[in-house]
């Protein structure tokens, strides 16, 4: 088979030269399309690793905000546990507070006694010829209006206010325990385990203030409670101090005699 020969005049016949060509600008062609779908594929390829990184950080973000809330509710709960933990031990000093002014009180009702002798005493002293004294008395001791550890709502006392503060009982068990997450474990599942540390959070902390309520009732009652005894306390107080005024002018007059 001869060698093609080709021909340096521009007038020849140019089939052969035409059919070069046509390779030629195929093959550029195909070199083009190959370029154009590599890039194409590259470009398709970055922005799927952009969502796919989007979406991670969203995902991030979700849990670690979550995290917050629940650290958030978590003080919140603590803030009120040390809150409860100082009004139970506002309420059991109040109590006790009472029950010192009721025991005061009968200590009122004690001198009381003693000096209606001492004051019988005096008006029988004094000679044949004197009169009888009597000591002049605006009203009569009565003692407390209320007794020992009662209130008018509720009866209380050491005892049953810390009984009632859990303060005489082991600390409350949790009311579920949790297994830790696998560490495979996506966000979705972290954020419903995060959630459900919230609402158990957040149900304790209804419970507590629900507590704090009922313990700020009992120490506006308390109060109440002092307060009207104290005041029973200082008219009883007055009355014993006059009297004892009057024993002691009725002393001295017979002294003098």
């Amino acid at each position: 088979m001869s060698a093609k020969k080709f021909s340096l005049n521009p007038f020849d016949d140019d089939t052969d030269t035409d059919t070069d060509d046509e390779d030629v600008e195929k093959r550029v062609t195909s070199s083009s399309l190959n370029a154009q779908n590599r890039y194409r594929n590259e470009s398709g390829g970055g922005n799927m690793e952009k969502e796919n990184q989007t979406v991670q950080e969203l995902e991030s973000y979700a849990v670690s905000k979550s995290q917050e809330t629940t650290k958030t509710v978590q003080g919140c709960l603590k803030v009120a546990q040390e809150i409860r933990s100082d009004a139970s031990r506002t309420l059991v000093m109040l109590n006790e507070q009472g029950e010192q002014i009721t025991s005061t009180h009968h200590k009122a009702v004690d001198i009381d006694h003693d000096l209606t002798r001492g004051e019988k005493l005096l008006g029988s002293l004094g000679g044949i010829f004197s009169r009888t004294w009597k000591p002049k008395k605006t009203r009569s001791i009565t003692g407390p209006v209320i007794t020992k550890g009662d209130s008018p709502k509720r009866r209380v006392n050491h005892f049953e206010t810390r009984e009632k503060l859990g303060l005489n009982h082991l600390p409350k068990p949790q009311s579920r325990t949790r297994e830790p997450l696998p560490e495979s474990a996506d966000a979705y599942q972290k954020i419903e385990m995060e959630t459900a540390k919230q609402d158990e959070g957040l149900s304790d902390l209804s419970d507590l203030l629900g507590e704090l309520k009922n313990m700020a009732v009992d120490m506006g009652t308390e109060i109440e409670r002092q307060n009207h005894g104290l005041d029973h306390l200082q008219e009883d107080v007055e009355e014993l101090n006059y009297r004892v005024k009057q024993s002691n002018q009725r002393a001295r007059r017979l002294l003098r005699k």
